[in-house]
C-alpha cells in the first residue's frame, strides 16, 4: 500500500514536491507504520525505483530476441497503466532532487536486456559483430527517450506503436536474416505475458 501510494504521488508531483503526509493520506497507514517500513522519504523513493526492475520477468521461449521484444512491449503497456512504475520512471529521469550517486538509473533493466541478448548470441540469433553491451545500453536509452516523448505527446497512448517502430528499424542490424521474418514486432502485449507483482510494503 505504501509503495503504491508513493508511486502515485511521485508520478504526479515529482520527488521534491512529494510529501510523506500525502503518501500517508493515500496509503491509509499510520505515520508510525510508515516509518517502521521506511525511515525517510528517500527510502520510500528507493523502494519505488526498485519496483521497476522487479515487476517484469523475461518469458521463457526458444527465440531470445523475441523475448527482448516482448519484454519491452510488456513494460510499455505496464507503464501506461501502472502509477507506481510511472513514479519509478519519473524518479529515475528527474535526478536533480532524488539522486543516488552509487547507482545508475535503469541499470537493472539494462542487465535484464543484456542477459537476454547474451542468450540470443549463444543461440546464434545475432549477426557477427553485434556488441551485446552496446545494444543493451542503446535499447534502454532509446526506450527511455521514446517513452518520454510519448508521454509529452499523447500521455503514452501511442507508446506501443512507437516501440514497434524502434524494433522494425533496429532488428535488421541485430538479427540473422533467417530470423527476421519470424520476429513479431507488432504493437501489442502477447498473451501469457509474465508480469510479476511487487513484493512487500
Amino acid at each position: 500500500m505504501i509503495v503504491e501510494a508513493a508511486g502515485e504521488v511521485f508520478d504526479e508531483v515529482g520527488y521534491t514536491a512529494a510529501s510523506t503526509t500525502e503518501i500517508l493520506a493515500r496509503s491509509g497507514v499510520t505515520r508510525g507504520a510508515l516509518y517502521f517500513h521506511f525511515p525517510s522519504k528517500e527510502a520510500i523513493a528507493d523502494a519505488v525505483v526498485a519496483y521497476q526492475t522487479d515487476i517484469l520477468v523475461p518469458r521463457p521461449g526458444k527465440v531470445r530476441l523475441q523475448a527482448v521484444i516482448d519484454l519491452t512491449m510488456e513494460y510499455a503497456e505496464r507503464l501506461r497503466h501502472d502509477p507506481v512504475l510511472r513514479g519509478a520512471v519519473r524518479l529515475s529521469v528527474e535526478q536533480a532532487a532524488y539522486r543516488k550517486p552509487d547507482s545508475t538509473p535503469y541499470e537493472g533493466l539494462r542487465e535484464v536486456v543484456l542477459g537476454l541478448l547474451r542468450e540470443a548470441r549463444g543461440a546464434g540469433e545475432l549477426l557477427p559483430g553485434v556488441d551485446e553491451e552496446e545494444i543493451a545500453r542503446l535499447l534502454v536509452g532509446a526506450f527511455t527517450g521514446i517513452q518520454l516523448l510519448s508521454q509529452a505527446a499523447t500521455n503514452r497512448a501511442d507508446l506501443l506503436p512507437r516501440i514497434s517502430v524502434l524494433w522494425r528499424y533496429l532488428l535488421p542490424a541485430l538479427a540473422v536474416p533467417g530470423l527476421l521474418t519470424h520476429l513479431d514486432t507488432s504493437p501489442r502485449v502477447r498473451p501469457g505475458a509474465t508480469v510479476a507483482e511487487p513484493q512487500g510494503g
